[in-house]
């Protein structure tokens, strides 16, 4: 039995029944969390001193296009137009099975290095098979936990490298079959294409693939205004196509009853609070997610726009949230009394919310005794974490990646002492940097222009997509 005694830390536990411990270790065997307790009289054990740090669980990212780390930053300026014509028709198509290996490689030691020990990986690069592939082992070479959700995007519709739509469905039953045989640190799902982006029976047909799979899924939900696509929350709801297994990420155009559409099936939200800010998606959805009952979580989403670090998201949507509730105080000419939400809930977001969602809430997200040991060691000794008054506080708004001391997944240690373990960061790097400008190079070479929008690029889909949505009420109706 391997045994890990994290000793003497500031403990969060997140779970409701065992509290903070202000000094307190935690005891991790094989793998496992098995005690919580302020002094464990235990000697047999590898002991990790966190006198001084906060230990507290990883943190849980429900979504993120983890491929597009080899491009970061590429979308500093870009609208959400830009992102699908330059990222999803552009630049993946330039994307090699060995680029895209590297990327989500690259991308999860990023969410790693930040503390994040989970992520929904919403994978939509597979290009081919030898990418799908590609994407899997990226992940796993990077010891991290995740949901890696196939997706079924086509980025080069007019000479496609793949087939057809049912050829990608038999790809992501080979890749279950092949990759997801045994219970591991990866599990798996399913990232739909977008709704009215393609006919109807084929969303059904990936959503059938799912639940045969008993995969979670992840949808782009409601993030273009004044188009129906991504659109389709009533067309699911009326065919029985909802359900707690569903992760809708943004949500930002959605009306009441597609809300309430939503909370009745049980389904998860995921808010991209940088992406959906500086995109032009409209305003997060907090304060929708409280009037319905829908417990919020947070994704890096883009990391062609987005830092991989989920601090900036917490900061960014208490921001948010708490400039919401005082916005009508303020123009009444008054200022508030006390703050709607604590920093603790928005911690929650990232930690219990997150886990719940991705349907591992039995297994991470809180440091109970029982739970898998994915946890983080944040404090050390920069300026910014001294003196450490309010924990949820320093965490909130006083941390960074450099501050995340130590990391562990399922209680193997991954970040030790500021530094990646079993990662030649000087390698790592330079490999990106060379892989991005090949690929930057390919796209060049393909006469493509970034980021390429064609003027009223959604008004352009639009016809298409009403013709895909007009498809599916026929065929709700007719199923009724």
């Amino acid at each position: 039995m391997t045994r890990t005694l994290i000793r003497g830390g500031h403990v969060l536990t997140m779970d409701p029944a065992l509290g903070d411990l202000p000094s307190g270790d935690v005891l991790v065997e094989d793998g496992v969390i098995t005690a919580v307790a302020p002094s464990l009289p235990v000697t047999d054990a590898e002991v990790i001193d966190a006198s001084g740090h906060l230990v507290l669980p990883g943190l849980v990212d429900t979504h993120r296009h983890t491929w597009q780390s080899l491009v970061r930053g590429i979308c500093g300026d870009w609208t959400l137009g830009d992102y699908y014509f330059g990222i999803r028709l552009a630049i993946s198509p330039a994307y090699t099975a060995d680029d895209v290996r590297l990327g989500n490689r690259l991308g999860a030691l990023d969410a790693l290095n930040a503390g994040v020990t989970t992520l929904l990986d919403f994978s939509h690069c597979n290009n081919t098979p030898d990418h799908s592939d590609g994407a899997v082992l990226g992940l796993r070479d990077a010891g991290i936990r995740a949901a890696f959700c196939y997706g079924f995007f086509e980025s080069s519709p007019e000479a496609t490298r793949f087939g057809d739509h049912a050829a990608r469905l038999a790809d992501f039953h080979r890749i279950a079959d092949t990759h997801f045989a045994f219970d591991g640190l990866l599990t798996l799902g399913v990232s739909l294409s977008e709704l009215y982006g393609l006919p109807w029976d084929r969303t059904v047909a990936e959503l059938a693939a799912a639940r045969e799979r008993r995969a979670l899924v992840v949808n782009h939900t409601g993030c273009v205004w004044g188009s129906v696509l991504t659109g389709g929350i009533a067309e699911l709801d009326a065919d029985g196509l909802l359900g707690p297994d569903i992760v809708h990420v943004h949500c930002n155009a959605l009306d009441d009853a597609e809300w309430e559409a939503l909370a009745r099936s049980g389904g998860k939200v995921s808010i991209s609070v940088e992406t959906e800010l500086n995109m032009g998606m409209g305003r997060p959805v907090f304060e929708r997610c409280r009037r319905h009952g829908l417990a919020p979580t947070l994704s890096a989403d883009v990391i062609s726009l987005n830092s991989g670090d989920l601090w900036h998201e917490m900061r960014f949507g208490l921001g948010l949230t708490r400039w919401e509730a005082t916005e009508a105080t303020n123009r009444a000419g008054a200022m508030p009394e006390q703050v709607t939400t604590t920093a603790r809930e928005a911690l929650a977001w990232t930690t219990v919310n997150a886990a719940d969602a991705l349907g591992l809430g039995d297994r991470i997200g809180s440091l109970t005794p029982g739970k898998r040991a994915d946890l983080q060691l944040v404090g050390g000794g920069s300026v910014e974490q001294h003196p450490r008054i309010d924990p949820y506080g320093t965490l909130l708004f006083q941390t960074t990646a450099a501050d995340v001391r130590t990391v562990l997944v399922d209680g193997r240690v991954v970040k030790r002492d500021g530094v990646l373990t079993g990662v030649d960061l000087p390698r790592l790097t330079a490999e990106a940097d060379t892989a991005a400008e090949a690929i930057l190079g390919r796209v060049r070479d393909a006469g493509r222009a970034l980021p390429g929008t064609p003027p009223g690029a959604f008004e352009a889909l639009e016809p298409v997509a009403r013709g895909f949505r007009d498809e599916a009420v026929r065929a709700v109706r007719a199923g009724r």
